[in-house]
């Protein structure tokens, strides 16, 4: 069944002009990206100033050549740690969605199941994650399996809420409209639910990957070994602030680049939603 009211129906057959829009989008997306290349340049220069002028000890702030002496000196030692949080953050990342959409996906279509389960995933979320963590230590043993939990725990909710609210924004009148010419719910789900429901999956997805990031380290603090966690464990229990430094930007940079695919598949994915639009139109009116 094709249903031309659909909010995937641009999707379906992409054409010229959602290529177009989407890569003009691309490109905007890249010209306003110097304002924040430019702040941190600022940051870094205030950084360097701040060093050079001796006005912090360089045990509590080093200096940007110090901290790039501890990347290139432990450059090897650095990278294999940064792979294990790495690997750790994107198991614990695509198990927190994959779970978390299919609760999701079973609260919108049942109320009492909401209610009796939404309070249990509140009540995990405000649990401090730190504090559970050595349970999970106890439980799974040292490797990776507590650090991925912790993962898990941590991106699972924002995929939760995202992913009920999108479910939940999508026009009942279409669904019901699907629902009188003869479609499954399985069939109204996937070409009419999920798609709807993508621009706020997304915006939660991410919160989710760089909150899978912290619960990967917060592991790692816990019962680790290897990992950034442990490198900042190693380097603040040797009072090393450059290597402590060199790991927390490791560690922040993996945030950000799994924030940027997520953008990048936010891009392409739903194109054809006004907030890509608008979003488009507001870069426009900026980098004027």
């Amino acid at each position: 069944m094709t249903m031309t009211s659909s909010p995937h129906t641009a999707t379906d057959n992409p054409g010229p002009a959602t290529g177009r829009r989407t890569s003009r989008s691309l490109a905007r997306s890249g010209a306003v990206a110097w304002r924040p290349l430019a702040l941190t340049c600022a940051l870094v220069s205030l950084w360097w100033l701040t060093t050079a002028q001796g006005w912090l000890a360089p045990y509590v702030l080093p200096s940007p050549a110090a901290t790039w002496s501890a990347l290139t000196q432990n450059a090897a030692y650095l990278a294999h740690n940064t792979w294990v949080t790495t690997s750790e953050t994107v198991i614990g990342f695509v198990l927190a969605v994959i779970i978390g959409e299919l609760v999701a996906v079973v609260m919108a279509y049942s109320r009492s199941t909401e209610r009796t389960v939404y309070p249990i995933i509140l009540v995990a979320q405000v649990v401090p994650k730190i504090a559970i963590a050595p349970l999970f230590v106890v439980w799974l043993g040292f490797g990776a399996a507590p650090k991925v939990t912790v993962a898990v725990l941590m991106a699972f909710f924002p995929v939760v809420i995202s992913g009920l609210a999108g479910l939940r924004s999508v026009d009942p009148e279409i669904v019901e409209l699907t629902s009188t010419m003869g479609a499954s719910r399985l069939k109204t789900f996937w070409k009419v639910m999920f798609p709807a429901s993508l621009p706020q999956l997304l915006s939660g997805l991410k919160v989710a990957a760089t909150l899978a990031v912290t619960g990967a380290v917060v592991g790692e603090f816990v019962g680790g070994n290897e990992g950034l966690g442990y490198v900042i464990l190693q380097a603040n229990g040797n009072i090393d602030t450059a290597m402590l430094f060199a790991a927390l930007i490791i560690m922040s940079l993996l945030g950000i680049v799994l924030f940027l695919l997520i953008e990048l598949a936010e891009a392409l994915l739903i194109g054809w939603h006004p907030s890509r639009r608008n979003n488009a139109a507001s870069s426009t009116l900026v980098g004027a």
